[in-house]
């Protein structure tokens, strides 16, 4: 009897705890903040829309030309990253891994964001702003992913490695979506997102009617979508102009934003400086120079781009460079180097529509003719005996015309070319001057973090 009583007070004991413990664990996390709390109304979705805004920096610019062949790695510069300029970099090297989380971190923010906006009733003029809201948010995401895509793909084509496409804020373990699964996912946001941004809406700080269609433009280049990438760069360049010869250096200098279509605005001392990327003002130091292959380019003379990208110093002796990457050189005098960061303009519009209709209609030099009349004083139209030819001379044009703007390696990568250096530029890479397409480096590593945490997912070839 006593035994069976014990065992009474024991199961009442047990359910009594088990009880308490259910409730002790059936509470609110406090490490997090759920949409319905931190997006109470429109101006909240705002904030929630700037945070991923926030994360736009330069920091694929500066990868891109350190792994690529527009810069060189000066002997005055010790403390930048000889392994990344070398070809050294593994999955565990953050100078080509950190834009991974970077990324995401944005594309998480903004599905937050989504979240909140469905969550709200909105009416009136809430309504159009809400409306708005998603319409850009709709676009970043695209872009975010499309940024991981150009980073992290394996090769751009049908049934390569890409990334995740991450809809919703989730703590999941996704696998590694294709190539074109990515692309059709952020096509469809692209699609969904521009009627929703009214062509009124001229914030160039933000994504416009017009930044959607030079995403759209973009998008379609590595697609090979040959018709979209033409008619979206159309769209870009109705809305756009090119700069005049007289507007054309006043933007790199933010006197003026002609000819950007979207642009990430740098405006406080704590903001990251991309002119402090290439050169270094405490001790000034040379970190990356422009490549001697990308100089020789230049018409010195006649080409405005040579000076407004370009800056010679001979007053810099010894083993000082004296060539500087001249175009994020601006800032002020208590934030020197600190320059909007372009991240669409209409000239790469008129050189996306002119490959893609050297691909397509063979009716391209039209378009690589008027941005070249726009760029070099005194230029006579060229012709090209063939396809091939006008397509290397596009590729070269986009190597002058878009340098320091991170889309050099990418664009090799594109066609399936290797990375080639002239000695010159490779005198401190200790022989690295060809990087071959079947190299691992051809492609930036998943983290070996993400590696290691999410089973799911796998590493590039290679590495």
């Amino acid at each position: 009897m006593i035994n069976k009583i014990s065992q009474i007070y024991l199961l009442l004991f047990s359910l009594l705890v088990l009880t308490s413990s259910c409730a002790k664990l059936d509470l609110v996390p406090t490490d997090t903040i759920s949409p319905d709390k931190a997006y109470r109304n429109i101006n909240d979705i705002n904030l929630g829309v700037l945070g991923a805004y926030a994360l736009l920096d330069g920091g694929t610019i500066g990868v891109v030309s350190t792994v690529s062949d527009e810069a060189t790695f000066p002997t005055e510069n010790t403390v930048g990253n000889s392994d990344a300029f070398r070809w050294l970099y593994n999955a565990g090297s953050g100078s080509v891994t950190s834009q991974y989380y970077t990324f995401y971190v944005a594309i998480d923010r903004i599905n937050r964001t989504l979240a909140g906006l469905d969550a709200l009733t909105l009416t009136g003029a809430d309504a159009a702003t809400g409306a708005r809201y998603r319409g850009e948010l709709l676009a970043l995401r695209a872009y975010f992913h499309f940024e991981l895509l150009r980073n992290y793909a394996s090769s751009y084509q049908t049934g390569a490695l890409g990334v995740p496409y991450m809809k919703a804020s989730a703590i999941i373990y996704p696998a590694r979506d294709n190539f074109e699964v990515v692309v059709a996912n952020a096509k469809a946001d692209l699609v969904a997102a521009k009627p929703l941004i009214p062509t009124t809406f001229t914030d160039k700080t933000r994504i416009t009617k017009a930044a959607v269609s030079a995403i759209q433009a973009r998008l379609a280049l590595y697609e090979k979508n040959w018709s979209e990438a033409i008619t979206y760069a159309n769209e870009a360049i109705a809305a756009i102009p090119l700069a005049t010869k007289a507007q054309f250096p006043g933007i790199w200098t933010d006197a003026n934003d002609s000819e950007v279509i979207w642009k990430a605005k740098r405006v406080g001392t704590t903001d990251s400086r991309l002119g402090e990327f290439y050169f270094r003002q405490t001790g000034g130091i040379v970190l990356y120079a422009p490549a001697f292959k990308l100089i020789n380019t230049f018409d010195k003379v006649n080409d405005l781009r040579y000076p407004a990208y370009i800056k010679f110093d001979a007053t810099r002796t010894g083993t000082k460079s004296q060539y500087l990457v001249n175009k994020y050189i601006g800032g002020t005098s208590t934030a020197p180097g600190l320059t909007d960061i372009k991240l669409f303009r209409t000239g790469e519009m008129y050189l996306i529509k002119a490959e893609a209709e050297a691909e397509s209609t063979g009716d391209a030099v039209g378009d690589l003719n008027a941005l070249r009349a726009a760029r070099i004083n005194g230029y006579t139209s060229a012709t090209f005996a063939d396809k091939a030819t006008l397509i290397t001379a596009i590729l070269d044009e986009r190597y002058k015309e878009l340098a320091f703007e991170g889309h050099r390696f990418f664009d090799l990568k594109r066609r399936n070319l290797p990375v080639v250096r002239l000695a010159a530029d490779a005198a401190n890479a200790s022989g690295a001057i060809t990087l071959p397409v079947t190299q691992a480096q051809y492609a930036f590593p998943i983290p070996a973090a993400e590696i290691s945490v999410n089973k799911q997912t796998v590493q590039n070839p290679n590495y």
